[in-house]
């Protein structure tokens, strides 16, 4: 099998994506996924197949499909549709408001008024609605039915209806108005025109379209921001000399180096150095980890306090970044199937509604009325079912679910993120960053018989001033925020993977792990190696500080929980979901933090790929699982599982891949996020369904001939202003707390 992802062009909504990958589908031997949100086709095929068959056969089904070596050329001469969205909408508003404030203010209806407003309406209705009339013809062609569909029939009928009234009825009589008459009385309808609806309509839909096109636009930057961690050069060691190349020079097999502070550019092994590796951005591992010849290290993390040179083993699209990158595109394409609810529905809706203007059409005719009432009575069916207030339905409800998450600390990315909100049951917590603060904090100082706790934290705090390694940061700062101003330490050294030592006031002084003092002949007193064995045995690290030749002390380091995350598991359990915490960090200390906040299953020690593992497995067990992550070994994971939350102090990539962001650095926020998602959904659903009730119930009106202008802008005006009502509610939304 080979497999090519191909750049497809032209789909509108997820059926469109998901009649490609039908099509594709159907070819032999072809597996096909398609992502409407990234606009790509993930294509695997054997046999006679080649990829001018795939290209042909998405072309068959009405879309523009480019291989991977066209497309970087299509794309620069394409201009961003979000952009172009966003001139033809402002064109559109311009156009309509006239049109609109016309036809509803009679005390603006001058002498022919009318003619303005069909000038005006003209240019909206044709290319202004041009990607909905465009959509729609691809849809018959393929005998299929969408939003796309319902409103080109819908807007067309009213403006060529009001051409007819306008050119061959009455409406165009000077003087011609609209008044406020909600009577019921049968008409041949060539005295009205429906311009506003036709206008009003396009311009709704279209600023819909333009602000789901653009947060479409940005559902690539999770790749992007992904790839872009790497380094951009590298120093590389050729004949006893550097040079500085930029990353893609770089070939398996060549040695680089490393400075303090820098990122690793590729995966490989250590031949010259001695240093602590900064990972957690990529393995969860929140204490960097001590690298010595012969070690292992990958690209992108960053080297923090020695000189490394390295020997490339893995570059470009075979590193583990690489490979993330191409985990978070799997797992988005595996969620690229959810369908728009007002497509679902208007699937079902346009047939029937089409199907019953015929029906109107043909029996005026049989029952021997006039053509001209006839048609009237059938094109008001079109026009009642035109969806006005289906356009305000699901932005309203996320303009206000939204607005109100925003004050809450939630960002909500769109409509489709909401479908899974209301049958999570599962929700997976990353630790690192997530649960904890993410940073080294000193925990507590244990001073040894006849030693001041104070003077330990002093004496350590000072030689470890000199370090740039978390840990020492850690006491350092703990040092300054309890007893103020250090004393300065001189002769300092750092002894890789062991501790440093230096002198302060004077004396010697040995920091490290108790077998570096061991080894120098210092006395550890029972009393604080029982300390440091037990710090370690609850997940947090020791170290022990020793002068003229005797232990004095431990200081005990932790990655420190957030003070709200055992509050926010408890919330989460009320809310009948279970949490599990999935960590790259080792089992000691994950099981010590879980314990700590209520979270009884625990799976530590995980790699980024294995966290995607865990997620499918639970889905395969018929969990629908939530992802709570930050960091970049999150992405992947929070991209597969069924709704990905970030916490708004992670790294861009976990926010881009992720369905819902937490702006706040607070747990908290995940139940309050699961809870507002699942009222944001209802109230869009009880607005689809409102919408299309107010205008299902004018129908009979319609079909009887009974419908004259001020009740079809009734029905309208009446569906729109309850949309917006009950999206206001959720204004009232609150936290649990």
């Amino acid at each position: 099998m080979t497999s090519v992802e191909l750049s497809i062009d032209g789909m509108t909504c997820a059926s469109c994506a998901a009649r490609v990958e039908k099509k594709l589908n159907k070819l032999d031997g072809v597996t096909a996924t398609v992502n409407f949100a990234t606009e790509k086709a993930r294509v695997e095929y054997g046999g006679a197949v080649t990829p001018d068959d795939l290209v042909a056969a998405v072309e068959a089904a009405g879309y523009h499909a480019e291989l991977p070596q066209q497309a970087p050329a299509a794309e620069a001469a394409v201009d961003d549709p979000a952009a172009a969205l966003r001139r033809r909408l402002l064109i559109c508003l311009a156009l309509t408001i006239p049109v609109v404030a016309m036809a509803m203010v009679p005390a603006l209806q001058f002498t022919y008024w009318q003619w303005l407003s069909l000038t005006l309406a003209a240019p909206v209705v044709v290319w202004g609605a041009f990607p909905f009339h465009a959509a729609a013809w691809t849809n018959l062609r393929h005998g299929a039915a969408t939003m796309d569909t319902l409103i080109s029939v819908g807007t067309l009928a009213a403006f060529g209806w009001s051409i007819y009234a306008l050119f061959w009825g009455s409406a165009g009589m000077p003087g011609m108005t609209h008044p406020f008459e909600l009577t019921i009385a049968r008409t041949d309808g060539s005295g009205n025109i429906y311009l506003e609806a036709a206008a009003g309509v396009t311009t709704f839909l279209l600023a819909g379209r333009y602000f789901e096109a653009r947060a479409k636009r940005q559902s690539g930057a999770a790749l992007r921001a992904l790839l872009d961690m790497g380094a951009k050069e590298v120093s590389v060691r050729k004949n006893g000399a550097e040079q500085r190349i930029p990353i893609d020079q770089l070939n398996s097999g060549d040695e680089f180096v490393v400075r303090p502070g820098e990122k690793i550019a590729a995966d490989g092994v250590v031949v010259e150095g001695c240093s602590a590796v900064d990972a957690s951005m990529l393995t969860g591992e929140s204490v960097p980890a001590e690298v010595a010849p012969g070690d292992e290290v990958v690209g992108a993390t960053v080297n923090v306090d020695g000189l490394l040179v390295v020997r490339a083993r893995r570059v470009g699209a075979d590193s583990q970044l690489a490979q993330m990158a191409r985990m978070v595109e799997d797992a988005q394409n595996g969620k690229a199937h959810a369908q728009r609810l007002a497509d679902r529905i208007s699937g079902v809706f346009v047939p029937i509604v089409i199907a019953l203007s015929v029906a109107t059409l043909g029996f005026w005719l049989g029952t021997g009325a006039p053509v001209a009432a006839a048609f009237t009575a059938a094109v008001a069916v079109l026009i009642i079912a035109c969806p006005c207030a289906l356009g305000l339905a699901t932005p309203t409800a996320l303009m206000v679910g939204t607005g109100r998450g925003a004050q809450l600390g939630i960002l909500i990315k769109g409509p489709e993120v909401l479908e899974s909100t209301r049958r999570v049951d599962t929700v997976i917590v990353d630790k690192t960053g997530t649960v904890t603060t993410g940073t080294m904090t000193l925990d507590d100082v244990v001073a040894a018989d006849g030693e001041q706790p104070d003077e330990v934290l002093r004496i350590a705090g000072a030689v470890e001033s000199a370090s740039e390694h978390p840990i020492a940061r850690a006491i350092t700062a703990g040092a300054r925020d309890k007893l103020g101003e250090l004393p300065a330490v001189t002769a300092f050294e750092n002894l890789r993977g062991l501790g440093v030592q230096g002198t302060v006031d004077g004396g010697a002084v040995v920091l490290g792990r108790i077998r570096l003092l061991d080894e120098r002949g210092f006395e550890v007193p029972a009393e604080l190696t029982a300390a440091a064995h037990m710090a370690e045995s609850d997940g947090r690290t020791a170290v022990v500080v020793g002068w003229d030749g005797r232990a004095r002390g431990v200081l005990t380091v932790a990655d420190a929980v957030k003070a709200t995350s055992a509050e926010a598991v408890s919330l989460l359990k009320r809310l009948g979901l279970e949490p599990i915490m999935v960590t790259g960090d080792n089992e000691a200390v994950a099981r010590a933090v879980a314990a700590q906040v209520g979270i009884n299953r625990v799976i530590a020690g995980v790699l980024p790929q294995e966290k995607v593992d865990t997620v499918v497995r639970l889905q395969g067990e018929g969990k629908v699982v939530a992802m709570v992550g930050d960091g970049v070994n999150d992405a992947a994971a929070l991209a597969q599982a069924d709704l990905g939350l970030a916490m708004g102090s992670g790294t861009d990539v976990a926010i881009e891949a992720s369905d819902l962001t937490l702006v706040r650095d607070d747990l908290r926020a995940v139940p309050d996020a699961i809870r507002l998602s699942r009222r944001t959904l209802a109230t869009i659903k009880g607005n689809l369904f409102w919408a299309f009730a107010y205008n299902v119930a004018a129908l009979p009106l319609a079909a009887a001939g009974l419908l004259n202008p001020m009740i079809a802008g009734a029905a309208m005006a009446f569906s729109s202003v309850f949309v917006v009502s009950n999206s206001l509610r959720l204004r009232g939304f609150t936290p649990a707390r």
